[in-house]
C-alpha cells in the first residue's frame, strides 16, 4: 500500500497523531447544521484532551509524592497549572458564539450535559473533593462507573500530601493540626523549601479550578440566561452552588491563621 496511512508506510505527522481520524470525530447534529455547532463541538474535544492530560500528571504526582521525589512532583504540578490556566482562556472562545446561533443545535443535545463529563469528575475526585451523590449518578454508564469508582476508592492527591507532612514530622490528624501543620510551612519556607513549594502548587490548582467553574457560570449566563440546562439541571442556578467547592481547605484557612512575626 502506498497511501501515507497504508501499513507500510513510513512514519508521518498525520500518521503518528492519527489526524484523519481526529478530525472525523467531530459530529454534528443539528439540520440544518449550524455554522456554531462545530466549535461547540472543537472545545469540548479540546477538554477532555486536557483533562486527560491533568489525569496523566496528577496519577504521577500522587506516586512521586509517596516516593518522596518531590522536585517531580513539583514539576509535574507545574504543568497541570499550565494547563489549567488555558482551559480558563478557552471558555472565552465560546463566548465568540451569537446566543442565537448556541440556540439553533442546543435541543440536540438533550438529556446530553457537561455535568457527565467523566474525566472532569476523575480530576475532582483525584483532587481530593469525592462525592457519592456524583459517583452514583454515573451507575447507568458502566465504562464510567468503572473508572470513577476506582478513582473514588482509591488515595487521592490531598491523602498523600497530608501522609507527606504526617512522614515529614508534622501533625496532621486533624483539620484543625491540617491547618496548623500549613501555618508552620508557611511561616519557615526556607526550612521546608520543597513542601512550600507544593502546597503553593495545590492552591494554586485549587484557584485555577475554582475560577474555571466562575468563568464557566459567567459564560452560561451570557449565552442562556437563566434557562434550565440540557441534563435537567437549574442550569446557572445550580452552577454557582459548585462554586464553593475546594480541593484542600486547610490550604486556604491556614493563610487566615497566619500571622507576622517581627523578626
Amino acid at each position: 500500500m502506498t497511501h501515507e496511512y497504508g501499513r507500510n508506510a513510513p512514519l508521518s505527522y498525520n500518521k503518528y497523531l492519527k489526524v484523519r481520524e481526529l478530525i472525523q470525530l467531530q459530529e454534528t447534529l443539528s439540520e440544518p447544521t449550524s455554522h456554531d455547532e462545530l466549535l461547540f463541538i472543537v472545545i469540548h474535544q479540546t477538554y477532555e484532551l486536557w483533562f486527560k492530560q491533568i489525569l496523566h500528571e496528577l496519577d504521577g504526582c500522587v506516586g512521586w509524592i509517596r516516593e518522596g521525589r518531590l522536585f517531580r512532583a513539583n514539576h509535574s504540578l507545574r504543568g497541570v497549572v499550565s494547563i489549567e490556566k488555558v482551559l480558563g482562556m478557552q471558555i472565552h472562545i465560546l463566548e465568540s458564539m451569537a446566543p442565537v446561533g448556541f440556540l439553533e443545535f442546543r435541543d440536540k443535545l438533550n438529556p446530553a450535559s457537561g455535568f457527565q463529563s467523566m474525566q472532569f469528575r476523575e480530576l475532582e475526585f483525584l483532587s481530593g473533593a469525592r462525592d457519592e451523590r456524583i459517583l452514583n449518578t454515573f451507575k447507568e454508564d458502566e465504562f464510567a462507573f468503572e473508572r470513577l469508582t476506582q478513582r473514588f476508592n482509591s488515595p487521592s492527591l490531598a491523602d498523600e500530601f497530608w501522609a507527606l507532612l504526617g512522614r515529614s514530622g508534622l501533625t496532621v490528624g486533624t483539620y484543625e493540626e491540617r491547618v496548623a501543620a500549613v501555618v508552620e510551612i508557611l511561616a519557615h519556607p526556607e526550612k521546608y523549601a520543597e513542601l512550600y513549594l507544593l502546597q503553593d502548587l495545590l492552591i494554586e490548582h485549587d484557584e485555577l479550578l475554582a475560577l474555571w467553574r466562575s468563568n464557566h457560570v459567567l459564560m452560561v449566563e451570557r449565552m442562556l440566561g437563566m434557562k434550565p440546562g440540557t441534563g435537567g439541571s437549574e442550569g446557572v442556578g445550580y452552577l454557582r452552588t459548585t462554586l464553593t467547592k475546594k480541593f484542600f481547605p486547610e490550604l486556604w484557612e491556614a493563610r487566615t491563621q497566619l500571622k507576622h512575626k517581627p523578626s
